[in-house]
């Protein structure tokens, strides 16, 4: 059975649509969970064009950012044959300065920077070489566990505003319109020095940094920290982790498990004497 003739012709005009172009098209449909439906110029017969909500604008109102009839240019994130549809952004000719730098940037690239606000779940840099975001304070964006390889009680204690940095950068997040930086990258990272040195079985010492409800972390090494489980505290059961050790509390450890990938360290505490009760 043959492809309805509007299926047809709108394959075979899809087929010359391709990634990256930049297509004048005007809204048809505007939804909350779906973004908004276009036209494509060339192909007015019904809307192949989708721009999912988060590629409307960095500024996230959809409602404030396209009206029904409105004439607006996008790029083509993907084309799907098989669907008949088309992805675009308009983001990306919303702020073509900061789409065209976001997307030229590298995995591995160092960016530099003044830290432009301290918020609770991460830093806004300020990039030197950067455009200005729309919305937030910097295009630079780090997030809590990109700051340090160690553990931290406060952003403060790493960083500090208007301070200058150099991170690397990991990604584009399209999603925000933000470059996603680590600044631990630029550090050598503790754990792969220390397993270098350590063995399955090797006794260490060190200090109990937090208490959670299936054991409790101790640091061995400056920025290493591995994890003592509930069952392997004491050789009899016990619970809560809080009736045998606190936080600062010194204390003695084996080596049982190295994962290398994923950067864990598991400890024992029952295991390091025979008659340890």
């Amino acid at each position: 059975m043959g492809a309805a003739p509007d299926d047809q012709t709108s394959r075979e005009f899809l087929a010359g649509v391709h990634v990256g172009d930049l297509y004048s098209v005007t809204v048809a449909e505007i939804t909350r969970s779906h973004g908004v439906a276009v036209t494509l110029d060339g192909f007015s017969a019904r809307p192949l064009g989708i721009v999912w909500p988060a590629d409307v604008s960095w500024r996230r109102n959809v409602a404030a950012a396209v009206t029904i009839g409105q004439r607006i240019t996008a790029e083509v994130l993907a084309v799907d044959l098989d669907e008949g549809r088309v992805r675009l952004a308009m983001t990306a000719t919303e702020n073509p300065e900061l789409w065209a730098f976001l997307t030229s940037r590298h995995r591995g690239e160092v960016l530099s920077g003044k830290v432009a606000a301290i918020e609770r779940f991460g830093v806004f840099v300020s990039l030197d070489d950067g455009p200005d975001h729309p919305v937030f304070p910097g295009v630079g964006f780090i997030t809590i566990p990109e700051l340090s390889w160690r553990r931290i009680d406060a952003v403060s204690d790493v960083v500090r505003v208007g301070q200058h940095i150099s991170c690397e950068f990991l990604q584009f997040d399209d999603w925000n319109g933000e470059a996603r930086l680590s600044l631990k990258a630029m550090r050598p990272d503790p754990f792969a020095a220390f397993i270098e040195g350590t063995a399955v079985g090797q006794t260490l010492h060190g200090q109990v940094t937090k208490v959670v409800p299936f054991g409790v972390f101790v640091e061995v090494a400056d920025g290493v920290e591995g994890l003592v489980h509930l069952r392997e505290l004491t050789r009899m059961p016990v619970e809560p982790p809080e009736n045998v050790l606190q936080v600062g509390d010194e204390v003695t450890v084996v080596v049982t498990e190295i994962d290398r990938e994923r950067r864990r360290l598991a400890l024992s505490r029952r295991h390091v004497s025979p008659d340890f009760r």
